[in-house]
C-alpha cells in the first residue's frame, strides 16, 4: 500500500523538482509562490490547531456588552450591565441615586450596609433600603475569561460603596470645609502675587533688554537685499516674550484652579478632569489630523494634477485667442469665454472627486452647512446666474464686440469692456454706462459697427417741403448737401426716399453712407447744417410740421445773413 502511494506521487515529485530548478533561477518568483501557496496553509493549520478558537468564553468576551458606570461625586464605583427592558444607563442612574441618598443622610450609619443572598442574585442593602442587586451576568464582566463569583463581586461592591460613602461624608464636614476655604483663600493670594510678580519681572526684563540691545539690532541683508528689518526683528522678540509671559500665566492659573476645585466635593470631579478638559480638544484635533493624512495626500495630488491640466488648457486657448491655432467655425473671440467654461467644468469635476476626501465631509454638521450655503446661493443668486448665462449667450451670438457702437433700449454708446455679468458702454457724453447682460439679452441690440466697414452705415434724416417745390429739385438739393459734408461716402451714392405725402408738405428721407459709425452724431450735425444752407441758398422753405397759412414771403435765411453776428464765417470765406 505504502509503495503504491509513493509511486503515485513520483510524477508530481519530478514536476516539483523542475519547478524548484526554475525557482532557483528566479528567487523573486520563489517568494511569490511561497506567499501565495505556503503561508495560507500555515495560517489555516494554526487556526485549526488553536484550542481556544472555539472557546465559548472567548466568543462571549468578543461580544460588545453595553455597560454604564455607577458614580458618586463623579467617581466611578463599578460598572453594571442592562437588558432590553432595563437599559444599563437607567439601571446605573437608579443605583447612583440610591447610594447618593444614603450618603447624604447622616443619621444612617455606614455599618448598616450589608449583603444578602437570594435565589440567583445577591442584594446590597443600607438598612432596609435596597441599593443594588448583583446578577450572574454582572459577574461575567469581571475576573477575566472565567468571570468572578457573584458573592465575591457583591462584597467588592460593598467595600467600594463603604469607602466612597465614608469619603463623601468626611468631605462635607464643617471643619474640613472651613480648612479648605482657608486653603483656597491662601491659594488666591498666591495667585494674585504670582500674577503681579510675573508682570513686574517681565516688565523689568523688557526694559533692560530694550536699553541694552534695541540699538544694536540691525537689518538682516543678503547681497544688499533687506530680508528682515530691525523693527521686524524687535517685534518678533517682543512677541516671543509676550508669549512666554502668557504661557506662564496660564500655567499658574491652571495650578490654582486644579488645587481650589479639588478642595470642595462639589467641584472635585471637575478639578480632576481639568487637564482632560483642556487637552482633549488638542488630542482629538491631533488624532483627526493624523487620520486625515491619506486624504490630504490625495487632495494634494489631485490639486496638482488638475492645476497642470488647467495650465495646459489655458495654453491651448491662449493660442486660439492669438490666432496661432485655429479651428474651423471657432471664432477667435470665443477663446477666453470658452476657457472659462472649460475651467469651471474642470473645477466642478475636481470638487466632486475631492469632496469625499475633505476632512469632516461625512459629518452631519458639514453636510448641514453645505446644504445651508447651497440654499442661500440658489435663493440669492438667481439674477447673478441669469446674467452669467446671458453673458456667455451674447459672446456666442456675436451680437457685438469691444469697440462697437451699439444701442440697447435708450442707451447709446461704445462697448469698452465685456464681463461675465455686465457690459460697460461709453456714452456720447463720455459717461460710463454699466448694463446687465440679462437686459441686453432680453432687448433688441442695434449694432452700428458690425456692417459699417464692409457695406457702410446709412445715416438718414427727414425734411418736409411744400408741394409747390418740384420734387426733383428737392432731391438734387439733398444730394448736393451730402456732397458738401466731409465724412460721408460718395460710393455707394446717397439716395432720397419719399415715405409719405402729408397734408401740408411732402416728406423726403435723405440716406447717405458712412464707414465710421463713431462719427455718426457729428456727421448728422454737419449734414443737417449743409441741408439748411443749400435750401436757404436756393430759396426753398423747409416746412414746419403744421401751419394755418402760407406767409407772404418764404421763411428762408438769405445767404448774406448766414453769418450774422455773433456767428463767424469759416477761414476760407474770409480769405475770399
Amino acid at each position: 500500500m505504502i509503495t503504491k502511494i509513493i509511486a503515485s506521487f513520483q510524477p508530481a515529485t519530478r514536476s516539483f523538482d523542475i519547478s524548484l530548478l526554475t525557482l532557483n533561477k528566479y528567487p523573486g518568483m520563489f517568494l511569490l509562490v511561497l506567499m501565495l501557496v505556503v503561508f495560507p496553509w500555515i495560517a489555516l493549520a494554526q487556526e485549526t490547531l488553536d484550542p481556544s478558537h472555539n472557546n465559548q468564553a472567548e466568543l462571549f468576551s468578543s461580544v460588545m456588552i453595553p455597560t454604564a458606570p455607577v458614580r458618586l461625586d463623579g467617581e466611578v464605583l463599578f460598572q453594571v450591565r442592562g437588558m432590553s427592558a432595563y437599559p444599563a444607563e437607567v439601571r446605573a442612574k437608579k443605583i447612583s441615586e440610591h447610594i447618593e441618598v444614603f450618603a447624604e443622610d447622616l443619621t444612617r450609619s455606614i455599618t448598616s450596609l450589608r449583603v444578602t443572598e437570594d435565589k440567583g442574585f445577591t442584594k446590597i442593602f443600607a438598612g432596609k433600603q435596597l441599593l443594588t442587586t448583583v446578577l450572574d451576568i454582572d459577574s461575567r464582566l469581571e475576573g477575566g475569561v472565567g468571570g468572578m463569583d457573584r458573592q465575591i463581586l457583591a462584597k467588592v461592591y460593598l467595600k467600594k460603596i463603604t469607602e466612597m460613602v465614608k469619603e463623601y461624608r468626611e468631605q462635607r464636614e464643617t471643619p474640613n470645609l472651613l480648612l479648605n476655604t482657608v486653603n483656597a483663600l491662601a491659594a488666591t493670594a498666591i495667585l494674585a502675587f504670582g500674577w503681579w510678580g510675573l508682570g513686574w519681572i517681565f516688565k523689568k526684563l523688557d526694559a533692560a533688554f530694550e536699553r541694552r540691545y534695541k540699538a544694536r539690532v540691525k537689518d538682516v541683508t543678503i547681497h544688499k537685499v533687506s530680508v528682515l528689518q530691525s523693527h521686524q526683528i524687535w517685534a518678533g522678540y517682543r512677541g516671543t516674550v509676550k508669549f512666554i509671559w502668557l504661557f506662564l500665566l496660564l500655567v499658574l492659573l491652571y495650578a490654582y484652579l486644579n488645587f481650589v476645585l479639588r478642595l470642595y466635593p462639589w467641584t472635585a470631579y471637575l478639578g480632576k478632569q481639568l487637564l482632560t478638559i483642556l487637552f482633549d480638544p488638542l488630542r482629538i484635533i491631533g488624532k483627526g489630523i493624523v487620520a486625515t493624512i491619506p486624504d490630504i495626500f490625495f487632495l494634494v495630488i489631485l490639486i496638482a494634477l488638475f492645476r497642470y491640466l488647467l495650465k495646459f488648457g489655458r495654453l491651448i486657448f491662449a493660442n486660439l485667442a492669438e490666432g496661432t491655432v485655429t479651428f474651423k467655425g471657432f471664432d477667435q473671440e470665443w477663446a477666453w469665454p470658452t476657457y472659462r467654461i472649460f475651467r469651471a467644468l474642470i473645477i466642478a469635476f475636481a470638487v466632486v472627486m475631492a469632496y469625499p476626501h475633505i476632512p469632516g465631509s461625512n459629518s452631519n454638521a458639514f453636510k448641514g452647512v453645505t446644504l445651508f450655503l447651497g440654499v442661500l446661493l440658489s435663493l440669492g443668486s438667481t439674477s447673478v446666474i441669469g446674467n452669467i448665462i446671458a453673458g456667455y449667450s451674447l459672446v456666442y451670438r456675436r451680437a457685438f464686440r469691444v469697440g462697437d457702437r451699439i444701442r440697447v433700449n435708450e442707451h447709446l454708446g461704445d462697448v469698452i469692456e465685456r464681463r461675465l455679468l455686465v457690459t460697460h458702454l461709453r456714452s456720447l457724453k463720455n459717461e460710463e454706462i454699466i448694463v446687465p447682460n440679462s437686459e441686453i439679452l432680453n432687448h433688441p441690440v442695434i449694432n452700428y459697427s458690425s456692417l459699417a466697414k464692409q457695406q457702410g452705415l446709412i445715416l438718414h434724416t427727414t425734411v418736409g417741403i411744400g408741394y409747390e417745390t418740384p420734387w426733383r429739385q428737392v432731391e438734387a438739393m439733398l444730394v448736393d448737401a451730402v456732397g458738401q459734408t466731409p465724412g460721408l461716402l460718395k460710393n455707394p451714392p446717397p439716395f432720397v426716399l419719399q415715405p409719405s405725402l402729408g397734408d401740408f408738405c411732402v416728406s423726403y428721407e435723405l440716406n447717405a453712407y458712412c464707414d465710421n459709425p463713431h462719427e455718426m452724431m457729428e456727421l448728422y450735425s454737419r449734414l443737417n447744417q449743409n441741408i439748411l444752407d443749400v435750401f436757404n441758398e436756393h430759396g426753398v422753405q423747409i416746412m414746419t410740421p403744421a401751419y394755418r397759412d402760407d406767409p407772404a414771403e418764404p421763411k428762408i435765411v438769405p445767404k448774406d445773413q448766414w453769418f450774422t453776428p455773433p456767428a463767424k464765417p469759416p477761414p476760407h470765406s474770409q480769405d475770399s
